[in-house]
């Protein structure tokens, strides 16, 4: 018998947060009552490489490891992770793009071009892409410190878990004096129109 479960697959790049978005929709999902199973590879994230976290929910939830075609959403803090990732999205899934481009040491010494024209490489007419440059946008909040924030707004407001749970641990992560930022920024995510 298979799982029901929520699947939610992070991808980006080591030091942009993606281990800390996993860690906050986990959190959520545990205050609202679901069972939790989360999982990292982080390779050489801590040298600007690839890390990806999966995060699943449900009422039953045995193993943390989403599946090739099974992601329900993918939150993909850099583009090209997220072209990367797509062959573990349901066809018919949600992929969220932070659209700033990251490009790692090796790429630059092999002379790799960064592809182009991400969003419709990633369209197939069934799954949903919601790309924006959410680096940018955090800037313009007040601080890059807060894409992750901004990009787990736009997340809750896919994620069929109750928007007063991801204030509740937004509210025990974050220092006061980062607080209201974080919190305004998050508000920012969840008011995003696509």
């Amino acid at each position: 018998m298979k799982e029901t479960a929520t699947n939610v697959l992070v991808v980006g790049v080591g030091g942009q947060g993606a281990v800390m978005a996993t860690e906050l929709t986990s959190e959520v999902a545990l205050l609202a009552g679901y069972d939790v199973k989360k999982g990292e590879v982080h390779g050489m994230s801590q040298r600007g490489g690839v890390i990806a976290s999966h995060v699943r929910f449900g009422k039953n939830i045995t193993s943390p490891i989403i599946e090739k075609g099974e992601a329900d959403y993918i939150l993909a803090f850099e583009a090209v992770e997220a072209l990367r990732a797509v062959d573990c999205l349901k066809p018919d899934g949600t992929i969220i793009i932070n659209d700033q481009k990251i490009v790692p040491p090796i790429a630059h010494f092999l002379k790799i071009d960064y592809p182009d024209k991400i969003k419709e490489k990633l369209e197939n007419g069934k799954r949903k892409v919601l790309i924006f440059n959410a680096f940018e946008k955090a800037v313009g909040l007040g601080s890059e410190l807060l894409v992750n924030t901004l990009l787990l707004g736009v997340l809750s407001k896919q994620l069929k878990l109750p928007e007063k749970a991801w204030k509740e641990v937004l509210t025990i992560q974050f220092a006061k004096k980062m607080l209201d930022k974080n919190l305004k920024t998050f508000e920012a995510g969840r008011a995003m129109k696509f």
